[in-house]
């Protein structure tokens, strides 16, 4: 843990911390000596073991279930976060949702859960979130290729989207207690049902000819919840992706 750090005894929330890019940010805050509130929806085991982790390093976390897909679930969740671990400091919404559908196959429902999870639950949380009054950060996850256009996930290509415009639009309106800025992950896991091998045949995507990590993810979130003068910027870690061609013009 480093002492110099602006997160030590911080309290931060992180969403969907029980896997993947979520408990690899939630171990490096905690590295930082940051408080850590664990959300999982169903993985209780993996939200057990971060939760442990950080225990055995002489760190303070505990975890909370919700289903960010029900917006009663969602709207509770920042005052059960509260209720265990006192007023919270920061907000790390990284839980997400990535179902396959193309713009022919998907249905209203479809459309609306990827909503509600992608977009519209992290607004929610936000807005809990700042109405604590007390000054604070908020970090949101979306998707390099939110510029361009993912035709396999459509529903889900929608809904970052649509937080990428909350993103600005909380910057603005939670100031100046409140930064609000977003991360946009490129080839950095493969989908659960892949392995390693599928982000190597995708390398050829990206500037750097090469697919990052996690950690790259991390360390990002801990430079930008350190930062005392950013809001409303989105940060591509994707190895220059973005910069391939503009779906939207």
């Amino acid at each position: 843990m480093s002492e110099a750090s602006s997160l030590a005894n911080k309290t931060i929330l992180v969403t969907g911390a029980g896997k993947r890019i979520g408990r690899a940010v939630a171990l490096a805050l905690a590295g930082k000596g940051a408080h850590i509130v664990a959300h999982y929806r169903s993985s209780a085991d993996e939200a057990k073991s971060l939760v442990d982790a950080i225990h055995e390093s002489s760190g303070e976390a505990w975890s909370v279930q919700a289903d960010l897909g029900d917006a009663e679930e969602a709207d509770a969740l920042i005052g059960r976060a509260v209720s265990v671990a006192g007023p919270l400091d920061a907000l790390v919404n990284s839980a997400s949702i990535f179902p396959n559908a193309t713009l022919g196959e998907f249905g209203p429902d479809e459309l609306a859960r990827n909503i509600q999870v992608n977009a519209y639950a992290p607004l929610q949380l936000a807005r809990h979130f700042a109405a604590q009054g007390i000054p604070g950060h908020i970090v949101n996850f979306l998707d390099a290729r939110m510029v361009d256009y993912d035709h396999e996930h459509v529903p889900y290509h929608l809904s970052k989207r649509m937080l990428f415009a909350l993103t600005r639009e909380m910057a603005a309106e939670f100031a100046p207690a409140v930064q609000v800025n977003a991360i946009a992950p490129g080839l950095i896991l493969p989908p659960e049902n892949k392995d390693e091998a599928y982000l190597e045949s995708l390398v050829h995507t990206n500037y750097l000819q090469r697919h990052g990590s996690v950690d790259d993810l991390a360390r990002t979130v801990v430079f930008l919840l350190e930062s005392p003068f950013i809001t409303g910027e989105v940060i591509y870690v994707d190895g220059g992706r973005h910069m391939r061609g503009s779906f939207y013009g």
